[in-house]
């Protein structure tokens, strides 16, 4: 019954929106003499990435941390659509809807911290990682890391 309601949904998608700390990262912050923050993302997650923007799918990144690392990924993998330093995750996914004219069942989203539950719960498609909280572990789908 899951399987079935989760195919129909990821059918629907048109957008996937990602959270980066501990999503697109391994939620570690790394800090170098000088203070500044480095972050270790997975070459996989960007060949997964890559294929999703190939096969038609927009890709956006929804941040709290303004981190410059965060550009820097989005840019050599070709997201366009970046937002970092986000306060409120869910004005930003519903601009971007309106300004690519989906609603809001199009959207996948993975978040895996509380600021994230507004949008899981308002998404077609509701994503989550292993090590995510219980709230976000309780409403969303839990993507296994094998």
């Amino acid at each position: 019954m899951i399987e079935t309601k989760l195919r129909s949904n990821f059918a629907q998608v048109k957008l996937l929106a990602l959270d980066v700390d501990g999503v697109l990262t391994d939620g570690g912050l790394y800090y170098t003499e000088k203070g500044e923050v480095c972050k270790k993302f997975n070459v996989k997650d960007g060949k997964g990435i890559k294929l999703i923007m190939q096969a038609g799918i927009e890709v956006a990144i929804i941040s709290a941390n303004d981190s410059p690392a965060t550009n820097h990924r989005a840019q050599k993998l070709g997201i366009t659509n970046c937002f970092i330093g986000v306060v409120d995750k869910m004005i930003v996914l519903q601009n971007l809807c309106q300004q690519l004219n989906l609603s809001l069942s199009q959207v996948a989203y993975m978040g895996d911290d509380l600021n994230d539950i507004p949008v899981l719960q308002s998404v077609g498609v509701p994503l989550t990682v292993a090590d995510a909280i219980p709230e976000n572990k309780a409403i969303a789908f839990i993507l296994q890391n094998n």
